[in-house]
């Protein structure tokens, strides 16, 4: 079944994210929310970042700015806002006993057809979903922040999760421009937050230990490895760095164990590294809200910028 209606419950930062991407594709979507303030709220921000974006020529989707913002609605009735909707988002803070009290309540109102997706970064489904009724319609989709910018999806199914829910939710990111990965079984932090917390982790004793500064970390990343990462990821890296995979293993397998063998233990995240990374940055970004959201805002409109080429390179 195909879903004409998706409705989206929480409107925080991902819950707007998610509801500009089912707009872009076409889709009626329903935001709920506890607190109309927080709903009038989040349409406004919702508003001034698709009108922004269309005049910047970067707005996603067939439809101008006031024929996406005209398909999002909201709600404070949780039972009125998944009705119709074949496709229910979960947005809701990184809370273990809210998520649960929430999917609890829709397994309550929700019917056979339906698809109950959260937008967890690190909760294993297992834990969100046992003993729902509609515990084979469960599943996270987990998306990168921003969603409408980033357009990876983590798609994680559980030992009870029915096959077609997995193939549903794959097709529909697919459907809104997404780009699904799928897992074949749950692990605690997913694939991309597994790959990240390697790199900050190692990012930590580096700097910690004196190797380099913060400021000469991030342009090791910036002005190095993530401009390959953008476009191939770390095997076909390896693939392209020398005469195939197998090539590549013959000739650093050595190296890269000497390497890793000198890895330290997982850094605890404080005391004196905290102090110098946080100095380092806020002297680049001053912590208040002024100057976070202009750097956020600039964050956004490069990878607006870098997924226009990368489209566009596609096509070519």
């Amino acid at each position: 079944m195909e879903p004409s209606q998706v409705a989206i419950i929480g409107s925080g930062l991902i819950g707007c994210s998610w509801a500009m991407v089912f707009a872009a594709g076409g889709f009626k979507v329903k935001l709920y929310d506890i607190a109309q303030q927080q709903l009038t709220s989040a349409l406004e921000t919702i508003r001034k970042q698709m009108k922004e974006m269309e005049k910047a020529g970067v707005l996603k989707g067939a439809l101008n700015a006031d024929q996406q913002l005209a398909l999002i609605s909201v709600c404070t009735d949780l039972k009125a806002a998944v009705e119709g909707a074949t496709f229910i988002q979960e947005c809701t803070p990184e809370n273990l006993e809210l998520k649960k009290k929430i999917f609890g309540q829709l397994d309550l109102i929700v019917g056979d057809s339906v698809i109950l997706s959260s937008s967890t970064s690190c909760l294993l489904p297992s834990k969100l979903f046992t003993g729902l009724k509609h515990v084979k319609q469960c599943i996270v989709s987990h998306p990168v922040n921003p969603p409408y910018f980033v357009p990876l999806v983590e798609i994680v199914p559980h030992a009870e999760t029915d096959p077609s829910t997995t193939e549903r939710t794959y097709a529909l990111m697919k459907k809104i421009g997404q780009s699904p990965v799928k897992l074949n079984r749950e692990i605690e932090g997913f694939v991309l937050n597994r790959l990240q917390y390697a790199v900050i982790s190692e990012a930590w004793r580096l700097v910690g230990e004196g190797v380099i500064s913060p400021t000469d970390l991030d342009l090791v990343m910036s002005d190095g490895l993530g401009m390959r990462y953008a476009f191939i990821g770390p095997l076909e890296t390896m693939h392209l760095n020398a005469e195939g995979v197998s090539n590549y293993c013959e000739r650093y397998a050595e190296g890269m164990r000497l390497v890793l063998n000198t890895f330290g233990p997982i850094p605890e995240f404080s005391g004196e590294t905290v102090q110098k990374v946080n100095q380092a940055l806020s002297e680049k970004i001053p912590v208040v809200p002024k100057a976070l959201d202009a750097r956020r805002k600039w964050r956004d409109e490069c990878l607006t910028g870098l997924a226009k080429l990368k489209t566009q390179m596609k096509s070519d």
